[in-house]
């Protein structure tokens, strides 16, 4: 496996006619809070599909997650069963094929990415909206630190990951109200 998908983990054709919102931001923004109150928002739209990300890692309580193996996360890989993959910190995540699905079917996709894959998604997918989700260092340090999940890799490291190869559309500095932040998001996820 590599570091970043490649063109071959997609179709030759853009799939298109509804939405995918692409989520990036370093670790300890609040990723994973602004989608989970986000997905309360839209709870009763089921034309919002929130999926959940396949990851090689314990799952968190922070994350909606499915938890695989690395043997079983092989497995489906070779069997095709994912839209797009990447490796990160010594993990493998992905994202299910059925997104592809969803999206055929006009509905609005929104998943928490590495910002390594939104250059294959953005050519792969017709209408992709990339938000960041930030904060200040200060903050992103005290998060992690009160995360303690030490799966990702040591502190210091975790904090000068650069977010800035994938130029979002949209930017979320998360440093006040979660519950303000979330409905900022789903303004983006659901524009009037």
């Amino acid at each position: 496996m590599t570091d970043a998908p490649t063109e071959s983990d997609h179709r030759s054709a853009t799939i298109g006619r509804g939405r995918l919102i692409l989520v990036i931001g370093p670790s300890g923004a609040g990723k994973d809070t602004l989608i989970g109150l986000a997905r309360d928002a839209c709870a009763d739209d089921d034309r919002v599909v929130f999926p959940r990300r396949v990851v090689t890692r314990e799952a968190s309580a922070f994350e909606d997650n499915e938890q695989m193996s690395l043997e079983a996360f092989r497995q489906a890989l070779a069997r095709g069963d994912f839209a797009v993959h990447w490796e990160a910190h010594g993990h493998c995540y992905a994202l299910p094929r059925a997104i592809d699905d969803d999206i055929s079917a006009g509905r609005t996709v929104v998943a928490n990415v590495s910002r390594t894959v939104v250059g294959t998604m953005r050519r792969a997918y017709a209408d992709v909206v990339v938000v960041s989700i930030t904060a200040p260092p200060e903050i992103l340090g005290q998060r992690l630190a009160a995360r303690a999940r030490g799966s990702d890799g040591e502190l210091a490291g975790r904090l000068h990951r650069a977010v800035d190869d994938a130029v979002p559309d949209v930017t979320i500095v998360n440093v006040g109200s979660a519950e303000h932040h979330a409905r900022e998001f789903v303004r983006v996820i659901k524009p009037q």
